[in-house]
């Protein structure tokens, strides 16, 4: 299996966005292009070829499972595992976003230090489904 190195975050909050980015690259050493809209994720991913996708809910114009719908249209985009980062974490939410496509779900507040394991491990196991 190859390793995962490419993620994408699509998240309107700044403050989040630098936590997330110091997660991801310093601690867990992946490299992230950051995205503050959902319209913006889609030409963003085209050109930086995620591996991985990690969408914030509750966005401004596109929300996450919009966004979601709109990268599944996408032929270069459609396999590309994604997860959604959310306080939405009732059980029901969950199964929710499960059922839209999303690999899995990230808790917010997420904890810095282990955000890029969770991550890999959300991969990890869609690629072992052949989710990826």
């Amino acid at each position: 299996m190859t390793e995962l190195v490419r993620v994408l975050y699509v998240e309107d909050e700044p403050d989040i966005r630098a936590v997330a980015r110091l997660a991801l690259e310093v601690v867990g050493g992946l490299t992230v292009e950051l995205c503050e809209r959902g319209d913006l994720a889609l030409a963003q991913a085209e050109r930086f070829d995620p591996q991985m996708i990690l969408l914030d809910v509750m966005m401004p114009g596109m929300d996450g499972p919009s966004t979601l719908k709109a990268l599944r249209e996408h032929p270069q985009l459609r396999h590309v595992p994604v997860a959604f980062m959310t306080a939405k974490v009732q059980a029901h939410e969950i199964e929710h976003f499960k059922s839209l496509g999303a690999v899995g779900v990230i808790a917010k507040p997420f904890d810095p230090m282990t955000l890029a394991q969770q991550v890999r491990s959300l991969w990890q196991s869609a690629a072992a489904r052949g989710d990826s």
